[in-house]
């Protein structure tokens, strides 16, 4: 990948696709009309055909082709065209103070345009054939350029959160993972924030949330989806999605029924992947 090499022609910003990894996320598609969303990744969104705009307290807007917002906190995103892409990372999994500048602090316009060119050009090529047009290519190598720093976590820490990425619609109560870690209840709450920067509850939430992005290009009955994904009823469901994506799972699905997925949480989950 060539980050100075030429910015893909306006065509390639359309096609849809999401690259989806077990701690990365790379999405470009419609935008919808989302009210506030909170995601628990760092968030790098990125403008395709028309600046990105991102509205923290309701009123300020930072405009740009890169606009940065760290995790958990709630904002509003805008765009002219309803053409958008972002990027996800999941923050308990890299290194932050070893991150690239773009990818530290916020929220803020990010002045980075090899990386905005680096990323147009990985999306034009997974546009035209898919994975297969980044084949050997790892995620991070195609839209950073280098892999990331990991996040060396606390042992215990480490096997709770690994157990939630790999199922988080397991019901796993606070107490339960305390216990396993060999931990006081109170001891675990606080080394669990200590360690990932955001509270056991929330990350669990956003876990879940995270594991719809899995099934949204499937024919599914959003009641069966929602006892999948491990919400206890469809209200439940409803709710947690709306406020973190901003949108309800309905008009999430709806806006992605000709999403291509790509990635190995694409292909572990079953969901339709089209090269």
């Amino acid at each position: 990948m060539h980050p100075t090499g030429p910015i893909p022609p306006p065509a390639a910003h359309r096609a849809r696709v999401m690259w989806i990894e077990p701690d990365r996320v790379f999405y470009a598609g419609r935008l919808g009309a989302p009210k506030r969303r909170t995601l628990g990744a760092i968030c790098l969104y990125v403008a395709l055909d028309a600046p990105i705009r991102v509205s923290v307290d309701g009123e300020r807007w930072l405009v740009g082709d890169l606009v940065l917002v760290p995790p958990h906190l709630p904002h509003l995103l805008a765009c002219a065209t309803r053409h958008i892409a972002d990027l996800l990372v999941e923050p308990e999994t890299v290194d932050e103070a070893a991150l690239p500048a773009y990818l530290r602090g916020g929220p803020r316009v990010v002045d980075a345009p090899q990386t905005h060119r680096r990323i147009l050009q990985a999306h034009a090529r997974l546009g035209e054939a898919g994975d297969a047009g980044l084949a050997g290519t790892s995620f991070d190598e195609a839209f950073f350029g280098a892999a990331l720093a990991p996040r060396r976590l606390d042992t215990r820490i480490a096997a709770v959160v690994e157990a939630i990425r790999r199922d988080p619609s397991a019901p796993s109560a606070a107490q339960a993972c305390a216990a396993a870690a060999g931990l006081s209840f109170s001891r675990f709450l606080h080394l669990f924030k200590d360690e990932t920067g955001v509270s056991f509850r929330s990350l669990r939430t956003w876990k879940r949330a995270r594991s719809l992005l899995r099934h949204v290009n499937r024919p599914s009955n959003l009641a069966d989806v929602a006892l999948v994904s491990g919400y206890p009823d469809s209200t439940h469901f409803s709710h947690s999605i709306r406020q973190v994506y901003g949108l309800t799972p309905r008009d999430l699905f709806a806006g992605s029924r000709d999403l291509v997925l790509v990635g190995r949480e694409a292909v572990a989950r079953g969901a339709t992947v089209h090269a």
